[in-house]
């Protein structure tokens, strides 16, 4: 069986570096939202999400994304950047208050809410669009010159239901393609290569099977020629999977948890570089596993 030969990179954040490669960056997902699919509402609370955040921390995560409206399917995206903000910065702020090394994200498609989350200290922002839902996202990550986490999804979360089905062949070469545009369009707006990760956006336009062939061509996506990130935490496909094992009936949320560490480490031996997910002690032992194995990987 092959397994990915990563090799070894630096992401270049917004005021410092992070080494790729040779073991997996694990990002712990801190959504300060109340609608959220697996967890809406639960950190909502400012206090609440502060201490989420720090225990993820504590558990491990070299990466905390926080997040200030929900994606999920059929949502229709519908908060104002001021919304998101009133959310988001005092969590942010909380955090690098307790513990100023950390490594924030921001999970947004506002160029409003990413300028204000980097100015507070932030060195990430991971847009699910790949920055095409805001115009001027691109041009502000170019101004910001932080870390930047482009998406490739296909549609929006309110469009998801009534999308075709895509043939499982089409799947990898859309994703690469659309992939490639958005990388291209990052840097003929001035964001460096060196601060790009690419996400194939698991789940995002892609329903339920159309979600496996992502798993078996990340070496597809990285001949493109950038750090790989996955998520694929308590997805739907990965529901849908189980669903023999649950009555004919998609496995709920909370039974996710072991299909969403094996799916994790399909992605990293297939060469994801940074993996994001809810509960990060198992994801940072399980990735251990998966290190040790790519690095007996001969060269």
């Amino acid at each position: 069986m092959a397994f990915a030969n990563r090799g070894g990179s630096t992401w270049q954040l917004k005021t410092r570096s992070l080494t790729l490669g040779v073991r997996t960056r694990v990002m712990g997902i801190l959504n300060v939202t109340p609608d959220s699919f697996s967890d809406g509402g639960l950190h909502l609370d400012p206090a609440n999400a502060i201490q989420h955040g720090l225990s993820l921390l504590a558990d491990g995560a070299d990466i905390l994304d926080i997040g200030g409206e929900s994606t999920r399917p059929g949502q229709s995206p519908s908060e104002t950047p001021a919304t998101e903000q009133a959310r988001v910065l005092p969590v942010l702020a909380g955090i690098l208050e307790v513990q100023p090394s950390a490594i924030l994200s921001i999970d947004t498609y506002h160029a409003e809410t990413a300028i204000a989350a980097v100015q507070a200290g932030a060195e990430i922002v991971n847009d699910v669009s790949g920055f095409e839902w805001d115009d001027a996202m691109a041009a502000a990550c170019a101004r910001l010159a932080c870390g930047v986490v482009l998406m490739h999804t296909r549609g929006r979360p309110g469009e998801w239901k009534h999308l075709p089905n895509l043939p499982q062949q089409e799947v990898l070469p859309l994703v690469r393609k659309g992939l490639g545009k958005r990388l291209q369009h990052a840097q003929d707006a001035g964001v460096a290569r060196s601060r790009i990760l690419l996400d194939p956006g698991f789940g995002f336009g892609k329903a339920f099977e159309a979600n496996y062939p992502l798993f078996a061509g990340l070496e597809a996506l990285r001949s493109i020629g950038q750090p790989l990130l996955a998520g694929v935490s308590r997805k739907s496909f990965l529901g849908r999977t189980l669903s023999d094992l649950y009555g004919g009936s998609d496995a709920p949320i909370q039974a996710r948890a072991n299909a969403s560490l094996a799916a994790m480490v399909a992605a990293i031996l297939g060469g994801a570089d940074v993996v994001r997910v809810h509960e990060v002690k198992s994801a940072v032992e399980a990735a251990r596993i998966a290190d040790a194995v790519l690095a007996a990987v001969p060269a």
